[in-house]
């Protein structure tokens, strides 16, 4: 979300509020997935919360699909976009390895995350192409929808997070 946060504030246009209000849509899927599915983590973890998918690793490949398909859009596929995007991809996948590594999840639970995370990008980034665009352009309701709603939406989430911080104490 902090990533999204700074696209808006450089970018500050529809389609940044379009992403982050797709990253809080992918975190909430996380949740209603974690709840489905309700697969306990490693004995390792110290959370005791379900741990498929990875809910970091859904938003990690969320945020790194975005970019990838972003940098693509925005400079065409070429040698240097290859090089970006094969370097966010390894970082993503390094984050992601981490969740492992450190025992909070297994491979199978971040890899679904992963999966789970670069399909709802991959779709959320085209329904911004394919739909949304061409409506938010010629609507001024929809572009108060897109712009309040994603406001809103990451105002909530960012509530969310931080009580769920200090729950705990």
């Amino acid at each position: 979300m902090t990533v999204f946060g700074a696209i808006i504030l450089w970018r500050h246009d529809a389609k940044a509020m379009w992403a982050a209000l797709g990253s809080v849509v992918n975190s909430i899927l996380s949740v209603i997935l974690k709840r489905i599915l309700n697969q306990e983590r490693p004995d390792s973890a110290s959370r005791s919360d379900p741990g498929m998918p990875s809910s970091h690793g859904q938003s990690i490949f969320f945020t790194v699909v975005f970019a990838i398909l972003s940098v693509g859009e925005w400079l065409s596929v070429n040698e240097f976009t290859l090089i970006i995007s094969a370097s966010i991809l390894a970082f993503g996948t390094y984050l992601t390895w981490l969740r492992v590594s450190r025992g909070l999840h297994t491979i199978n639970q971040v890899v679904a995350g992963a999966a789970v995370g670069s399909i709802f990008s991959i779709l959320w980034f085209w329904s911004w192409e394919a739909l949304v665009l061409n409506a938010f352009i010629s609507s001024l309701w929809v572009r108060m929808v897109v712009v309040m709603g994603a406001a809103v939406f990451c105002l909530a989430f960012l509530v969310y997070v931080i009580g769920y911080c200090f729950k705990d104490e």
